[in-house]
Formats: C-alpha cells, sequence, structure tokens
C-alpha cells in the first residue's frame, strides 16, 4: 500500500491521556521534538461538559508534562470565538507539541475548522512539530470520524492525515458496535486504536506504541498490530 506522508509528527492515541500509562509514549514523543519541547495542552473537545471539566483536563496536562521536564501551557480555546483571537493563535503558534485531550469529536471539529487556530497548529506541523490527540483528539485528525452514537455515519474531518477514519477504545468496544461501524465498504481506512496506546506517524512510517494493539480494517481485510510494529497506511 501506498504510505500516507506527514510533515511532523502525528501521534493518534486511543485513550488514557495524561495517565502513568501512557508515559512512555509521551516519554518518546518529547525525544523527537527538534529543540526544547514546548507543549501546548487543549481541553477544547471537553467543553461541553459542563464548568470545571476543560479546567480539569488542563491542569492534569499540566502536571503530566511538568513531571516529565517539559515547558507546558494550557491554551484554554474553548469556543469558536476563542479559536479566532489573535492571541489563541499567537500561544500555538509557540508551541511544538500540541496535544488535543478527550470529549466530544463533532464539537471539537467545528470549534477549530477553518479558523486562525487551527492554521496555526497546521503551521507548527509543517515546520516539524508534533500534534497528538486522545480519543476524539484522535478522531478529528483523520480525513473522516465516526458520529457517535450514529455508528454507521461518518463526517468530514479535519483531515491532517488523510484517508483514515480513527476509533478510539477499541479495546473496550462492544462487538456489536464494532460489527456496526466496519461492515459498510468505506473510502477510508478504518483504524481501532486501544487505551494506552498510540499509532504515530512520522517520516512516512506509522507504528505502533504503548500497551495495546491497532487494528487497521481496509475494504477487504482485517489486521491486528502490537507495539513495535509498522503500519503500512493506504491512501
Amino acid at each position: 500500500m501506498m504510505k500516507i506522508p506527514v510533515s511532523g509528527t502525528v501521534a493518534l492515541v486511543g485513550a488514557g491521556e495524561f495517565l502513568s500509562t501512557i508515559i512512555p509514549v509521551d516519554k518518546m514523543l518529547l525525544e523527537r521534538v527538534h529543540g526544547t519541547p514546548r507543549v501546548v495542552v487543549l481541553p477544547t473537545a471537553s467543553a461541553p461538559d459542563g464548568a470545571g471539566v476543560p479546567e480539569r483536563w488542563a491542569r492534569m496536562g499540566v502536571e503530566h508534562f511538568t513531571q516529565l521536564g517539559a515547558a507546558v501551557e494550557p491554551v484554554m480555546l474553548l469556543n469558536r470565538a476563542d479559536a479566532n483571537k489573535d492571541e489563541m493563535a499567537t500561544k500555538l503558534a509557540a508551541a511544538n507539541f500540541i496535544y488535543f485531550s478527550g470529549g466530544k469529536p463533532r464539537y471539537l471539529l467545528e470549534t477549530l475548522q477553518g479558523t486562525a487556530s487551527w492554521q496555526a497548529i497546521l503551521d507548527v506541523f509543517a515546520a516539524g512539530g508534533i500534534v497528538a490527540g486522545c480519543s476524539a483528539g484522535a478522531m478529528v485528525l483523520g480525513s473522516d470520524f465516526f458520529d457517535f452514537p450514529q455508528v454507521w455515519r461518518t463526517l468530514p474531518a479535519l483531515g491532517l492525515v488523510p484517508g483514515i477514519a480513527v476509533i478510539p477504545h477499541f479495546d473496550q468496544l462492544p462487538a456489536w458496535m464494532a460489527s456496526a461501524i466496519i461492515r459498510p465498504r468505506r473510502k477510508v481506512t478504518v483504524i481501532g486504536i486501544d487505551g494506552a496506546t498510540a499509532l504515530v506517524g512520522s517520516n512516512d512510517q506509522w507504528v505502533v506504541y504503548g500497551h495495546g494493539g491497532v487494528t487497521v480494517f481496509t475494504e477487504n481485510d482485517k489486521t491486528r498490530y502490537a507495539a513495535g510494529e509498522e503500519i503500512p497506511l493506504g491512501s
């Protein structure tokens, strides 16, 4: 299969952001940063969950990356108006490691798409930076995402990684839901990522890291990859 090229590094995490189980993955990502890591944590996807929830995720992210020895700043981009503010875009542009925590994928997509902040993130990526997303954050980085709980329907996503649709928490997904998702013939490659596991793409290589595995569904095939294995992603 043809490989999907990337400019910087993409980390698609199935679940477990900022927990001890994901520390080895984030240590590895920090080592890939060119120069001194400057991490930005974006709890945007959790904004619909209510007051205090994004702040909790931001605090967890700061504690997590501080523990790993990195400079880290939460950017409280919580709505589309925020996403078009110059000061938000400026903060993002100054980073070299952007981390989206989980929440509601559709809200995250609609908040970022076509905004100054998303362009700033694209510029960080184009300059060789890291863009990581966990759960909802991983879902929106593909070309399509599943509109849970309407698992039969996909919607266009941000498209940082073309040709894929991500299913996070794959090891916790009920069998009936997994079957409903993968049964239709789709134009994209469906990628199921377990918790505490990341699919990391850089320099035309996609490798599994973490505690679990990654399951790849193409039109006619299903393959599971374990930690350390390379995945030939089709475009």
